[in-house]
């Protein structure tokens, strides 16, 4: 098998790990309404901006790919 079918493969894995764990932890944690997020309420509008999460979420995968580099060098 090449390599790009088994990419396909761990990445379709690694993303229903995190799904499964999204709906698990999620009952715990609430990570789309942190404080910092932007909601904007009109009579029939609503927008929902989740800067703070974004933000998290993006420190945290650094920090998870950062680490994984450490241990494939």
């Amino acid at each position: 098998m090449s390599s790009f079918p088994k990419i396909l493969i761990i990445t379709g894995a690694i993303l229903i790990v995190a799904g499964l764990l999204w709906s698990v932890v999620g009952k715990f944690i609430n990570l789309g309404r942190l404080p910092g997020d932007i909601v904007v309420e009109k009579e029939n509008f609503k927008l929902y901006f989740p800067i703070v999460t974004c933000i998290v979420l993006s420190v945290g995968l650094s920090l998870v790919m950062y680490i994984i580099r450490l241990f494939t060098k």
